[in-house]
């Protein structure tokens, strides 16, 4: 089966015998988006974003996306996607995949329609050579890390029937920015900082260059695809803060409303290795608070980092609240009949 044909199926669980899985055909988008919201109400999805995130990715491949189908209804679909265009330089990664999402509409479930999209995710990437897949930790374009169980337990009992185990943890933290002011501690670090002929601020047009090499080279290759395509999208400069030592080098920066434009959200965030433990990393976040409080966003909030690293800490005392867990899996795609 090669990337441009479509794929059929029934279910066979006999109280599933009238849905059909089959490739995404031109037309279901809105459809697949309201069934997304009516399966999971409390992480909905507009049509638009459905389309940017997933249609419009650069590796989407129609035949990946598994639609379940009763009656000419759409009830359900899980999406299977690997790289067609590598994140850094030529590695397309070549034994992994990913399904980013899955769901099943609430009147059509434990019916074994879920089990079969899965499935059939799973198998679209083994026909394509792939020997393990990730739930869900896809870069560019997740809705959401990973599998928030506590939220989603039915999900969870199936994804560990079929083969899918823990890899890591990654948590989500939010706070409140009403009443924010940046700390006077803070106030005289940078003060301190400044003297010494550090400088804190805005990057020039030309700083993106070496802002951007440093994001890929020394943390990740995302981030310098973010950073890019924000600014090529429209992102005011304004919403990003370098620091710099004495002879004009970037340090390290924080940013927000780089991910659609969303000003409440935070990061990419980082600091490099010779630079910390300096108190950088506390002032560019509070810089970028105080930003956002002054373009008007209400809260501050980030979708992905690690609960005991240095920056889930610095999060952490610096008000930020978890506000959920998500769990990346992982499972084996093994040749038909195959043993691992």
């Amino acid at each position: 089966m090669n990337g441009s044909e479509a794929t059929s199926a029934t279910c066979s669980d006999e109280t599933a015998a009238a849905a059909t899985i089959r490739a995404f055909r031109v037309g279901d988008g809105p459809a697949l988006a309201a069934a997304w919201t009516a399966a999971a109400p409390a992480d909905p999805i507009s049509y638009q974003r459905f389309r940017d995130l997933f249609l419009l990715d650069r590796n989407f491949d129609a035949a990946g996306l598994q639609v379940a189908v009763i009656n000419d209804q759409i009830v359900g679909a899980a999406y299977a996607v690997r790289r067609l265009i590598a994140v850094d330089a030529d590695d397309l990664e070549p034994v992994s995949g990913w399904i980013p999402f899955f769901f099943v509409h609430p009147e059509y479930r434990r019916q074994g329609i879920g089990r079969a999209l899965v499935s059939a995710a799973m198998d679209w990437l083994r026909s394509h050579g792939r020997s393990e897949v990730f739930f869900s930790s896809y870069t560019p374009n997740y809705f959401l890390p990973g599998l928030d169980a506590a939220r989603y337990p039915d999900a969870a009992r199936l994804l560990a029937d079929l083969g899918f185990e823990r890899g890591y943890d990654a948590v989500a933290m939010d706070r409140s920015l009403v009443g924010y002011a940046v700390p006077d501690e803070v106030r005289k670090r940078i003060d301190a900082l400044t003297a010494d002929g550090h400088s804190f601020g805005t990057p020039t047009d030309d700083e993106l260059t070496a802002l951007i090499t440093i994001a890929g080279s020394e943390f990740n290759p995302d981030w310098a695809r973010a950073i890019r395509e924000g600014v090529l999208g429209g992102l005011p400069l304004d919403r990003i803060v370098v620091a710099r030592d004495p002879g004009r080098v970037i340090l390290g920066w924080a940013m927000h409303g780089t991910y659609e434009g969303v000003i409440d959200r935070f990061g990419p965030f980082g600091v490099r290795p010779s630079a910390r433990g300096t108190g950088l990393g506390k002032v560019l976040l509070h810089l970028t608070l105080e930003r956002m409080v002054a373009a008007g966003a209400h809260s501050a909030w980030f979708l992905w980092t690690g609960k005991k690293s240095a920056a889930g800490q610095l999060y952490l005392k610096t008000g930020f609240d978890i506000t959920r867990t998500f769990t990346i899996l992982r499972a084996p795609l093994l040749p038909a009949g195959g043993k691992e």
